[in-house]
């Protein structure tokens, strides 16, 4: 993850992409299942997500 105030005004990211976690959130609570998020989201890797999931935790 990645926060810096140029990039969406400073709203978590996943490094390397303009993609914040809480879509990943998002998807999630929604019932999606974590490969479509990727699909919609090539840019963020499996690994990104899943580290991404174990720091919200």
């Amino acid at each position: 993850m990645h926060s810096d105030p140029e990039i969406l005004g400073g709203t978590p990211v996943f490094v390397g992409t303009r993609v914040p976690m809480k879509t990943l959130l998002d998807y999630l609570e929604a019932g999606e299942p974590l490969d479509e998020f990727l699909d919609h989201f090539p840019s963020v890797t499996r690994e990104q997500a899943i580290g991404a999931l174990e720091l919200a935790k």
